[in-house]
């Protein structure tokens, strides 16, 4: 029989081979909050139609980010590094900020800060072939948060492989857009009735209890 601690169950343990990951991850928290792929250029054929639903979920991620920060649950950028493999988050992030691309009101609200995480993926899953995983055992998270874009692909797509992993779900449903709205809503209830996510709008979250 396998003696091989669980992902989640024996974090802990896990984590006090190397207390802060390097220097890198200090933060201790049962929770954490995901923004999936918001730093984006939305330079496709359907961005036009993402940027007016993905405008007002910006708006509220930054107020429940501010949130989150205040009660000690972290940020984790998780973003596609679209094709570009010799890029780095930092030339992602200016790249929408300078090069007048459709996308850029969407990451001046959302521009990354100092003690900020970040994690680039090559799919639409914010676990596959990236060290999510391995920056979340050591944060000491049970639960996330999932946020950003679009909610019926690479959001939907992290909380499948989230709930495979045993994680507690909440996905906002105020902070998660897709293309149209009917889409965004058949994704939610996917969300919520098959993964057990908790869909409820993120003012009615209460983060303190949820960073323990």
């Amino acid at each position: 029989m396998s003696t091989k601690p669980s992902p989640r169950g024996d974090a802990a343990s896990f984590r006090g081979r190397n207390e802060d990951l390097h220097g890198n991850a200090p933060d201790k928290s049962r929770t954490a909050l995901l923004l999936i792929d918001v730093i984006n250029d939305l330079e496709f054929p359907e961005g036009d139609q993402l940027l007016e639903h993905a405008l007002p979920m910006a708006d509220r991620i930054v107020e429940l980010k501010r949130r989150a920060k205040a009660a000690g649950v972290p940020a984790v950028y998780v973003n596609d590094n679209f094709g570009r493999w010799q890029s780095n988050f930092q030339a992602q992030v200016e790249h929408c900020l300078r090069d007048g691309v459709r996308g850029r009101p969407i990451v001046e609200r959302l521009v990354p800060e100092e003690d900020d995480y970040f994690v680039l993926k090559p799919k639409h899953s914010g676990f596959f072939s990236t060290t999510l995983d391995i920056l979340l055992e050591y944060l000491g998270a049970t639960s996330l948060i999932l946020t950003g874009v679009a909610g019926n692909i690479c959001v939907l797509f992290t909380a499948n492989e989230a709930y495979m992993r045993d994680f507690t779900l909440f996905v906002p449903g105020d902070c998660v857009a897709s293309n149209t709205a009917d889409v965004n809503r058949y994704a939610l209830d996917q969300m919520r009735e098959v993964l057990k996510a908790d869909t409820r709008p993120a003012a009615e979250l209460d983060l303190a209890a949820l960073a323990g």
